[in-house]
């Protein structure tokens, strides 16, 4: 015999083992667990259920109780009678299947009972249960009883002793006491006739409402008071207070008061009403819904009340604003009309003034029809005093603006006068560039100095004749001031430096005589002069001696210019000195 059929033998013999073993095993669990069942089978027979049985078939029990009794008991004979038989019959099958070890139908025997066993304890286990309390519900229902006919005496006593304080809702209350009369009369009746069970069902109704009772009594106490002490003298109040509001002369359009206070008079009576019903839910909200109106009443009454001291405080003071901006509206209208007819307003000022002086016509004409109202006592204060308050912040943006345009205005006089002088001082001043280019005396002037010069001249006069026309626009003088300022700073930078140009070429050609022999300076010379005096090209003629001398002597034009700008500062400072 090879190892591994040895192997294999050995294998198989330990399987073989291993399967014995678990049989011998899972057959002593199934013999404790059918020994087990069968102790919990012989439990279902209860003595006591017996016993208690007995003990309510004594009893003389009927209606809803004798009924109760009689299902529960046959409940509990089928357990016996049936249910216990079966299980009986199914534990020696289980039994006798795990002593020839057919363990299947052992474990599925095993399961039935389970599942049988758990049907019938739950069935012996309600039936318990059901009959123990019909055993009880007598005695319960004995102290049950006591306990609320002594609540319903309390209440009774206190409706009775306090039937003032639940006004139209007594008549009602006292239905109440006597339908809880008839019901414990009822649970009497019921008790003695054995229908524990339907009694007991009587005294919950009975413990249901008594319970409501003592929540509602204290609404009910509310409800009353509020349409009786509370409602109706704030209701006088409100008439009384809003005709003699009336008489002061004061209006009200936001509600018609009288009307209103009729409404929810009749809805007081609605609600007493549904109190007499104990309909209590639409007692609470009727009663809100009054006390909500009636705030509002209060509400409007003490804002016209409060708005009266303001309206009457600032009535004259109103006028007078309008009075004195009504007057310089006038006036200024009346001063641009006379400001247009010499100068050019760009910027629509006169129109803004009349717009603005039409709106304080208006609101004057406003302030006029609420005095009007307020005299014959149609006018709403509070509504007054709003627009008023209104009007007051409007006139003053008014005012600010007209005099915002006021002073623009003014300032065109001063623009007139500024501009007149600077024409002058640019006359002048173009006058003093062109002389000193003149007495430099040079061979001619440059084509670009004197086209500025004619284009400077020719702006001077036409803005000079501007300024002399019966109406004139400072606004686009001003923007030609500048445009001229910028070119006679043009002019004179051109001035400057045709000068400083033709001083340094004299001095560079002064001393380019060092080097006439030289070839390159004597041809430069000769280009240079003819720039200098036929061209009038006087920067271009410097450029063309310096560069060439540089070349002779660096360094040379850079050291004449120098001292030429240092001996210029100089003299310009001592000048200013």
């Amino acid at each position: 015999m090879s190892s591994a059929q040895s192997l294999f033998i050995i294998l198989l013999i330990v399987i073989i083992i291993a399967v014995v073993a678990s049989v011998v095993i899972i057959n002593k669990y199934f013999g404790r667990q059918i020994s087990l069942l069968d102790e919990q089978c012989d439990q279902l027979n209860d003595v006591e259920i017996k016993e208690d049985i007995k003990r309510l078939e004594k009893m003389g029990l009927a209606g809803k109780s004798l009924e109760t009794f009689q299902q529960n008991r046959e409940a509990y004979q089928k357990v016996i009678t049936e249910k216990v038989g079966v299980l009986q019959h199914l534990l020696e099958q289980a039994n006798e299947a795990n002593e020839k070890y057919s363990l299947f139908k052992a474990y599925k025997y095993i399961k039935e009972i389970q599942t049988v066993y758990e049907e019938a304890k739950a069935t012996l286990a309600k039936s318990k249960k059901t009959l123990k309390d019909l055993l009880e519900s007598n005695k319960d229902n004995q102290k049950k009883y006591a306990s609320l006919l002594k609540d319903y005496q309390e209440q009774r006593k206190s409706i009775l002793a306090n039937s003032f304080e639940f006004g139209s809702a007594f008549d009602e209350l006292e239905k109440e006491l006597t339908i809880l009369e008839e019901n414990f009369e009822a649970v009497k009746n019921l008790t003695n006739q054995g229908d524990h069970v339907e009694a007991k069902t009587v005294l919950d109704q009975i413990d249901n409402r008594l319970t409501e009772l003592k929540d509602e009594l204290p609404q009910i106490k509310d409800y009353d008071d509020e349409l009786k002490t509370v409602f109706p003298p704030q209701l006088d109040e409100l008439t009384s207070t809003y005709k003699q509001m009336r008489k002061d002369k004061f209006m009200i359009n936001e509600v018609d008061v009288l009307t209103t206070i009729k409404n929810l008079r009749d809805q007081i009576e609605t609600s007493q009403n549904e109190l007499a019903k104990l309909e209590l839910s639409n007692v609470k909200k009727t009663n809100d819904e009054i006390s909500n109106e009636i705030d509002n009443l209060y509400d409007i009454l003490t804002k016209e009340f409060k708005a009266k001291p303001f309206v009457v405080k600032n009535q004259d003071k109103l006028f007078q604003v309008l009075s004195h901006i009504s007057t310089s509206s006038n006036k200024l209208v009346a001063k641009l009309e006379h400001i247009d007819e010499s100068y050019e307003l760009n910027h629509g000022e006169l129109k803004e003034a009349k717009e603005l002086e039409s709106r304080v016509k208006h609101l004057n004409g406003e302030f006029e029809a609420d005095c009007q109202k307020l005299a014959d006592g149609e006018g709403v204060y509070s509504e007054i005093e709003g627009k008023w308050l209104g009007m007051l912040q409007e006139l003053d943006q008014i005012e600010s603006r007209e005099k915002q345009i006021s002073d623009d205005v003014d300032g065109l006089f001063d623009a007139e006068k500024i501009a007149n002088d600077s024409i002058n001082q640019f006359k002048q001043r173009v006058s003093l560039i062109y002389r000193k280019v003149e007495r430099r005396r040079l061979p001619g002037k440059p084509e670009g100095f004197v086209q500025l010069y004619t284009l400077v001249i020719k702006e001077i006069t036409q803005t000079s004749d501007e300024l002399d026309q019966v109406r004139i626009n400072l606004e686009k003088i001003s923007q030609e001031l500048i445009q001229i300022q910028e070119d006679i700073d043009r002019l004179q930078k051109e001035a400057d430096e045709i000068i400083n140009s033709a001083d340094l070429f004299e001095l560079t050609m002064q001393y380019s005589n060092k080097y006439a022999g030289q070839k390159e300076i004597a041809r430069a010379r000769k280009e240079a002069y003819d720039l200098y005096k036929n061209k009038y090209a006087y920067k271009e003629a410097l450029d063309t001696i310096a560069t060439a001398l540089e070349k002779a002597e660096p360094g040379a034009y850079q050291r004449i210019e120098k001292e030429y700008y240092a001996e210029l500062n100089e003299n310009k400072d001592n000048d200013e000195d």
